[in-house]
């Protein structure tokens, strides 16, 4: 005697295979994307932050040439999806932020290829190994909310994470709170399309 259950079953299986062998793909987020890249790091002088990036060098006569790890963060795995990527000191994107002497942005693919590097702050020329590190932003100790715009070191593509090191060379080290919030781009009004 022929029973339907086994057929019904081997459907409901393959159903439940295919399901789960199929990468789901998450729609792009529709509002700002915050990430906490350092935490608040009291003022404390130079000497008393131990850990040194001996890769970076500074380009300085008068203060110390291979700089102090005064904090550091980065985000998960993630995609710019088309956003802008600005500097806030607060989730709600509405404060500025602080650092001495400046932060080192490292975009790190999944393999950990550093895909590109940054530096904003106040800072001499910046090397890592033998390449030359750009600044992006004004040179200052402090900026206000959105100021710095980091989007061009950003790839359009690949997925990566963005590591942030606060290095301090002389003197006294701090770093405030600091966040990278992913915005989309909002579509050009119609004076924009004008003006083109």
């Amino acid at each position: 005697m022929f029973s339907t259950a086994k057929p019904a079953l081997a459907a409901s299986l393959c159903a439940l295979v295919y399901q789960s062998c199929v990468k789901r793909v998450e729609p792009p987020p529709d509002g700002p994307r915050p990430f906490q890249l350092l935490v608040h790091t009291e003022e404390q002088p130079t000497a008393a932050f131990i850990p040194r990036r001996e890769d970076v060098e500074i380009d300085t006569r008068e203060l110390e040439r291979t700089p102090h790890v005064v904090a550091t963060g980065e985000t998960p795995i993630i995609r710019i999806e088309g956003a802008r990527a600005r500097l806030y000191g607060n989730e709600a994107a509405n404060e500025g932020w602080t650092v001495d002497n400046f932060v080192l942005f490292e975009v790190v693919s999944e393999g950990g290829y550093v895909y590109s590097r940054a530096a904003v702050g106040s800072t001499d020329t910046v090397t890592v190994g033998s390449e030359h590190v750009d600044n992006v932003g004004p040179r200052s100790f402090s900026f206000g909310p959105g100021e710095v715009d980091i989007t061009s070191i950003m790839p359009d593509t690949m997925t990566f994470k963005l590591r942030a090191t606060a290095l301090d060379y002389g003197g006294v080290g701090r770093a405030s709170d600091l966040y990278v919030i992913f915005e989309p781009r909002s579509s050009p009004s119609p004076d924009d399309l004008r003006d083109r």
